[in-house]
């Protein structure tokens, strides 16, 4: 029998508080933001900021991949989104990944089309831990360039990042998440290091 992790208390105010904290992230590239009040106990292993991420932005209507680390999550995340899984990365809206060491390439999810750039994969990673450096990023919504890291990423995650960030306005956006806090990366920001 499985047994099914809890969703937010509060159906409407939960999924709310962690939308406006993900824009946040977004709208503030490489800033690490704390994910509280009515965070969901997660199923193993998925950390808190990443379940209560997935649960806020996925629903009946947006494709799911998941990786071989979080597949113990599928059945929760069918229960309470209805969300259909898939494959395919490239089918995906959503990719939620926990071992971002193994994950196939940026490339391969969905990149959106210069009529539709919205139509690409948001990732969620999630990550060991947040530091500063040793990338210096740059871009909209940084005022000046901030020194970010995040440990549990491959080694050629910078080199990635720059190709997906030359395909703007097509390319992926991603959330990092370790524990109960979160970083955004949309494809409009810069890494060099």
């Amino acid at each position: 029998m499985t047994t099914l992790a809890p969703t937010f208390q509060h159906p409407a105010l939960g999924p709310q508080a962690v939308f406006r904290t993900l824009l946040d992230a977004l709208a503030r590239p490489g800033r690490p933001l704390s994910i509280t009040g009515d965070v969901p106990g997660p199923p193993a292993p998925a950390a808190p900021a990443l379940y209560a991420a997935a649960l806020a932005l996925i629903d009946f209507e947006t494709p799911v991949w998941l990786d071989a680390t979080l597949q113990p999550l599928a059945p929760t995340l069918r229960f309470h989104t209805g969300a259909p899984l898939v494959e395919d990365p490239a089918n995906a809206a959503f990719a939620l990944i926990g071992n971002p060491l193994a994950m196939p390439s940026l490339a391969a999810f969905a990149q959106g089309t210069a009529e539709h750039p919205d139509r690409s994969t948001t990732l969620l990673l999630q990550v060991t831990s947040f530091a500063p450096g040793p990338w210096r990023l740059t871009g909209p919504g940084i005022k000046a360039a901030t020194s970010f890291g995040a440990t549990g990423l491959a080694s050629d995650f910078p080199t990635q990042w720059r190709t997906n960030h030359a395909r703007f306005p097509q390319g992926v956006d991603l959330f990092l998440t370790a524990g109960h806090h979160l970083a955004g990366l949309p494809r409009t920001t810069w890494i060099e290091g």
